[in-house]
């Protein structure tokens, strides 16, 4: 056994011996040949003096560094330490961008690249005017929050373009380690740093334009919470010493322009929201998405394509029937997909007959894309007793509503049908309230619950629905089945309801002002407190619909039924004649 160990370690002793044998020959050839006059340690000393390191992590580096020289080059331990000092390296510490300070140049790569959305250029030149007027100013950490296809992602790279600096891309959908952001410990193997770091080295500048994608999209589970670990790097206040797991020394991320997205708001913890200023990307106008088009769109997928100006070409009625008949959404992705579909059949033409030319018009479009999508006809259907048209918010933009009631024979029962959701729910039961205590003005019978069953109804049963403001729709909807007066088709309505008859605010009035719109429908009903939101709606829309703002729902019935209700003085619920006043009982005889 002796002789067995006593063998192995006079093998390993060569070998060792041997290797180190043959690199100081390699070390005294490259001296004699004039290359190796410097050592890779001091040419790792001269990269951590360059790199511009604070000093506290300059002293981590060289003490790291320290304890490489010490170690066999064959250790694992070697090996982690070596790409700890890389990563050190690697990350930019001085490096900056140089940047376009000129707002006027600023102004008009934003006006090239987009469309539109004044406010988010307003506000970008506004950074770039505190740029120039403060020496360092804190980075800012803007939030867009829109529905799919408005261009918050391209948006973020016309800010980089627009100010000189480097753009980095990091999605964050479907993100649920908190490590991602964070990086792990060196003490696990295979450890990284997070994707903050990682995109700053990609980026090799220290302040770049940093897009965090899809923030709205992140999951937490067992192994930590990503949005937490955002925090930190979404504070001004703190983002100054980012500390990274892996790096375990403070970074400065104080001078990086952090742009996030997001399709909705409700999805983001608050204190997450509170560290962004928020600006919201309403959908586009159909007036504005002709612009994109003819502007964009149209010269992409002509390029796409390899078709030329002379073989292709849109006019306005054309580009309007593809928005109005072929597609339905708030951005125009689908736009462009169908302006690719007609240019793709085109450049099919064209390699069969050279000398094809096309120039489309609405039947034309027709023709290519075969048969319509989409028809508005709502505005033009006959109004019906019980059918109302209400206006909602969803994640790609605003659209219709229609909501049913049918009176049958039963015993006061309440049916809410159409995969709504328990706001929704509560909704419909404050609506039957509200009718309930209104009964003798709507002239009907006021135990009229005794002998009727109610049931509500909300078409697409199989999508789920929920939001707070249909409640005067189906106020309308059950005073209009119960009074037997039909209801206007060519009106829509959004709003919430409260049990004495008060009409409260909502949200998304763009959205569902072009949502009804699209439906060709010219008037709506909206709470009165909303009227302050209508600066937001483009004035091409102002123009074309007529809106009522209403404080009570005897307002909106007086509107929305083709028969109005007789005048009736008092406002909310009606009123109970108070009980007569009953003599005093003493104690002893209540008990």
């Amino acid at each position: 056994m002796d002789r067995t160990i006593q063998t192995r370690v006079k093998r390993q002793m060569e070998r060792a011996q041997k290797e180190y044998y043959l690199n100081e020959k390699i070390k005294a050839i490259q001296k004699e040949l004039g290359r190796g006059e410097k050592s890779e340690f001091d040419e790792l000393k001269k990269k951590i003096d360059t790199a511009g390191m604070p000093k506290d992590v300059h002293e981590k580096a060289i003490q790291e560094l320290k304890k490489l020289e010490a170690m066999p080059p064959m250790s694992a331990e070697s090996t982690v330490s070596r790409n700890y000092l890389d990563w050190l390296l690697a990350v930019p510490w001085k490096k900056k961008s140089k940047e376009i300070r000129n707002i006027e140049h600023a102004e008009k790569i934003l006006n090239q690249d987009h469309y539109g959305l004044e406010k988010i250029k307003d506000r970008i030149l506004e950074f770039l005017a505190v740029r120039q007027l403060v020496k360092n100013p804190k980075g800012s950490i803007l939030c867009f929050v829109g529905p799919p296809g408005v261009g918050k992602t391209s948006l973020g790279m016309s800010i980089a373009k627009a100010t000189g600096r480097k753009f980095v891309r990091m999605s964050l959908g479907g993100v649920r380690d908190e490590a991602e952001i964070r990086g792990h410990r060196r003490t696990y193997i295979g450890a990284l740093p997070g994707q903050i770091i990682q995109m700053m080295k990609k980026a090799g500048t220290k302040n770049p334009v940093f897009m965090l994608d899809e923030v709205d999209k992140m999951a937490s589970d067992f192994r930590g919470d990503p949005s937490s670990a955002l925090l930190e790097v979404l504070d001004p206040e703190q983002n100054w010493m980012f500390q990274d797991h892996y790096l375990d020394v403070e970074y400065d991320l104080s001078q990086v322009f952090f742009v996030a997205t997001a399709n909705v708001l409700h999805t983001i913890p608050a204190a997450l929201q509170d560290r962004m200023e928020v600006l919201r990307l309403h959908g586009y106008t159909e007036l504005e998405k002709v612009e994109i088009a003819k502007q964009f769109l149209v010269r992409k997928q002509r390029e796409a394509t390899g078709l030329t100006e002379k073989q292709l070409t849109f006019g306005d009625d054309a580009l309007r029937e593809i928005i109005r008949s072929y597609t339905r959404e708030a951005g125009v992705r689908n736009l462009e997909r169908e302006i690719g579909n007609i240019s793709r059949k085109v450049a099919r033409k064209v390699v069969k007959d050279a000398t094809y030319t096309s120039a489309f018009n609405a039947e034309k479009v027709n023709e290519f894309l075969g048969v319509t999508r989409f028809r508005d006809t709502l505005a033009s259907e006959k109004s019906e007793i019980g059918l109302v048209t209400g206006l909602a918010w969803t994640e790609v933009g605003g659209s219709i509503l229609s909501i049913e009631v049918a009176i049958v024979d039963g015993k006061g029962k309440l049916t809410i049908t159409g995969q709504l959701g328990d706001v929704m729910q509560e909704s419909a039961h404050a609506a039957m309230s509200y009718v309930r205590s209104r009964a003798l003005r709507l002239g009907i019978p006021k135990d009229f619950y005794r002998n009727f069953d109610i049931h509500i109804h909300v078409p697409e049963g199989a999508i789920p629905k929920d939001g707070p403001s249909a409640g005067i729709t189906m106020a309308t909807a059950i005073s209009s089945a119960l009074s037997k007066i039909p209801v206007r088709r060519d009106i829509a309505m959004t709003g919430e309801i409260t049990l004495r008859g008060k009409v409260l605010p909502i949200g998304g009035l763009k959205e569902k002002l072009l949502a009804a719109l699209r439906a060709g429908i010219k008037e709506a009903i909206i709470p009165k407190e909303n009227e302050k939101d209508l600066a937001d709606v483009p004035e091409n829309i102002r123009g074309q619909m007529k809106v009522h703002f209403v404080e009570n729902m005897d307002q909106v019935l007086k509107i929305a039924l083709e028969t109005p209700l007789p005048d009736f003085p008092e406002e909310g619920a009606q009123t109970i004649p108070a009980p007569a006043v009953q003599p005093e009982i003493s104690r002893e005889r209540y008990l």
